[in-house]
């Protein structure tokens, strides 16, 4: 036997601690869903009626929470889905500091008071997290 001590750093990450499953059916619109790999908030949501194989699909369109990218899925109604955590518990996250730049604050103050979603890039380094970035994905819904 050999003396040496073998030490394995993994760095693969499924991703499977970042989504919770949930039946298709149950996701509405302004929830959140994985399309293809990538977290969305779904924007739209149809329903066909179950046709000869015995099951209802649905129709879904997410927009891409980091880049605003349009995605589409399309999963029969009683199957999972992976829904993103967006916190540990699946809440969307509402405690970050706001930022330090006072033109950042004032375009996210704005944009809130305008009824906008935004999408918020957050720093995080040694325990805190910060804004420190702002993309306007459009107005509510």
């Amino acid at each position: 036997m050999s003396d040496e001590e073998h030490h394995f750093e993994s760095k693969a990450d499924a991703g499977a601690s970042k989504t919770y499953p949930q039946q298709a059916g149950t996701i509405r619109k302004n929830g959140y869903i994985v399309i293809k790999a990538r977290p969305c908030k779904v924007v739209e949501v149809s329903t066909s009626k179950t046709g000869k194989h015995g099951h209802a699909k649905c129709h879904f369109v997410g927009i891409d929470i980091f880049t605003a990218k349009k995605l589409e899925d399309i999963v029969p109604s009683s199957h999972n889905c992976d829904v993103s955590l967006l916190t540990e518990n699946g809440n969307t996250k509402d405690d970050l500091r706001l930022p330090t730049d006072d033109s950042l604050l004032t375009q996210i103050k704005e944009g809130f008071a305008d009824g906008k979603d935004l999408v918020v890039s957050v720093m995080s380094a040694m325990g805190e997290e910060q804004i420190c970035a702002l993309k306007d994905i459009g107005p509510k819904n």
